[in-house]
């Protein structure tokens, strides 16, 4: 095995997360709209909040309730068609898109739905029935050919050769102002669907912010392959005989699909895939189990004297680093694949440092316009200067909750005079957060760093007025837990700015905060009534942190009611 490689294996257990969600914070969206839909989920398991799993079932259900399905229908032709065989093919034609990047589709004559990755509204598909989920009220499929293209597709606009098989991307056919329009409806439908704010609470979605590029972006993989087959669980193990296939997991599917290039991925992490799967075709015996590889990109900056400086390689680098000049630098881009060595990247002049298993966001090209818009949007807008106005005081502090390694702490840091503080439940990531903040030549007056567990985190900065204070949050998938959201309230910041890479349990948590009624814990058996703090929505708006795919980054800027 090459120095520094690091295999991780499948059966590891995945980082803890920041919070731990352990309830809701309001009713399940989904009401009953026929009969029919509620005999399907009768004997249903509630889906995790925000999953893949909750917001399709979302989407399904809006899409019965629009063919005007209602209670009592009986005797439709949903009814009466039978489901076709599971393996079966069929022709279904697309409908709408949902909000998972999955096509939703009927037959002909029926009005029951069908799931299908890789296709887009208009399209006629032929599928392979894969699972009736009855409990749900729809089918998943397996996409096989498109029979007649929707005005949308154009193909030959695809880039990679194993699009519709590999499960990474779903809208490679489309044209990339049309994907922002679908990311843009995935926003306003995640706020419909699972904030419970009546629709003249929330403002009109913004477009959606693109991403500088649109292929060559990601600046992390993890590829992987399987155990040898037939090994015991117990005792001695075999080796692979051959190189087993190596890549990622397609849709509907547990295999591996072999994949030597990804053209979403940038050129250095392309290049070491490469790499690692030469390694492999000479090492694949010494695996006994499954194992996942890290490509991480790292980049070494040495600044440039004029822009027709060239400066020698820096000591160290590899000879087959990929060099970028520009103007004012040039830059040595590396792949790592040990987990746990430091990798670096720029933001701007802005430089951070994490261990190269940890999360750091994967598209470079888009934390610029990113930052950019946070930093102008994170203080609140002059107020208007009338007699009778009342003059809030300036902002100075801000809280970045969720700090990880400081992208928000640092890079908003010179807005605020009283300082800016980072606070994460992760003390590796607060000894990188420090690391990066000494890098960019931050001292600890101007921006500081707190290891604090959710229950504790607002304790910590009690010092700060609120009248004063901006609070950042950047939380996991699963968003924030009802314990923070508790805590946030009973703090009351002016202003809040909402990060998150699961537009619906933002939408969801963004409900909480505007609808703003919290109970503090007393000192006796009861609890007493805490203030009442809500918010309102001043903004909502997408980012395109990964083209080609369903996902979107949402920004949601509030304001504290003061009235």
């Amino acid at each position: 095995m090459a120095t520094g490689q690091t295999t991780i294996d499948l059966g590891a257990a995945p980082q803890a997360s920041q919070t731990k969600n352990t309830k809701p914070h309001g009713k399940r969206p989904f009401q009953g709209h026929h009969r029919k839909a509620a005999k399907y989920r009768k004997k249903a398991k509630a889906a995790t909040e925000g999953s893949h799993e909750e917001v399709l079932l979302a989407d399904v259900q809006a899409l019965l309730a629009s063919q005007k399905i209602t209670e009592g229908d009986e005797d439709g032709a949903a009814e009466e068609t039978p489901l076709p065989d599971q393996g079966s093919e069929i022709e279904v034609e697309v409908v709408e898109l949902s909000s998972t990047g999955d096509g939703l589709a009927r037959q002909k004559g029926s009005d029951h739905i069908y799931v299908v990755p890789f296709s887009v509204p208009g399209d006629i598909v032929k599928v392979k029935v894969y699972r009736h989920n009855h409990d749900e009220g729809y089918t998943a499929a397996d996409f096989i050919s498109v029979v007649e293209p929707s005005a949308l597709r154009d193909d030959s606009r695809v880039q990679c050769p194993y699009f519709a098989k590999c499960s990474g991307c779903q809208f490679q056919m489309l044209d990339y102002a049309e994907q922002l329009k679908i990311k843009k409806n995935i926003v306003v439908k995640a706020y419909r669907n699972f904030s419970q704010l009546p629709p003249e609470l929330v403002p009109e979605v913004l477009d959606t912010i693109g991403s500088p590029l649109q292929y060559g972006y990601r600046t992390k993989l993890t590829p992987h392959f399987d155990g040898p087959p037939g090994n015991p669980r117990r005792g001695p193990k075999k080796g692979h005989s051959s190189m087993p296939p190596f890549g990622f997991t397609p849709k509907n599917t547990r295999k591996v699909l072999d994949i030597e290039d990804c053209p979403i991925a940038t050129e250095t992490v392309r290049k070491g895939l490469t790499e690692e799967r030469a390694r492999l075709a000479v090492e694949y015996g010494k695996y006994t189990k499954g194992a996942t590889i890290l490509l991480r990109e790292n980049t070494k900056r040495v600044p440039k004297a004029s822009a027709s400086d060239t400066p020698p390689p820096l000591e160290g680098t590899p000879s087959t680093a990929l060099r970028v000049e520009t103007d004012t630098h040039t830059d040595s881009k590396t792949c790592i694949t040990d987990q746990n060595a430091t990798s670096t990247e720029y933001i701007d002049s802005f430089v951070f440092t994490n261990p190269a298993g940890a999360f750091f966001q994967n598209n470079n090209s888009i934390l610029s316009p990113f930052t950019a818009y946070i930093r102008e949007h994170i203080l609140p807008p002059p107020p208007p200067t009338t007699p009778n106005t009342t003059q809030q005081p300036p902002i100075k502090y801000l809280i970045d909750a969720y700090s990880g390694s400081g992208l928000f702490t640092i890079t908003q840091s010179s807005l605020f005079p009283g300082g800016s503080i980072g606070i994460d439940i992760a003390d590796k990531s607060i000894a990188y957060a420090r690391r990066n903040a000494a890098l960019n030549g931050l001292a600890e007056s101007q921006c500081r760093f707190l290891a604090a567990d959710a229950p504790e985190l607002f304790r910590s900065v009690s010092a700060h007025d609120p009248d004063e204070t901006v609070v950042v949050l950047d939380p996991p998938r699963k968003g924030c837990d009802a314990s923070f959201l508790r805590q946030l309230l009973q703090f009351a910041p002016r202003r809040v700015v909402y990060v998150s890479c699961n537009v619906h349990t933002q939408a969801r948590d963004v409900g909480v905060l505007v609808s703003g009624e919290v109970e503090a814990e007393g000192t006796g058996k009861e609890k007493e009534k805490g203030k009442r703090t809500r918010y309102e929505i001043e903004s909502i708006r997408g980012f395109d942190f990964f083209p080609q795919t369903g996902h979107v980054e949402g920004v949601a800027v509030l304001n504290r009611v003061d009235a």
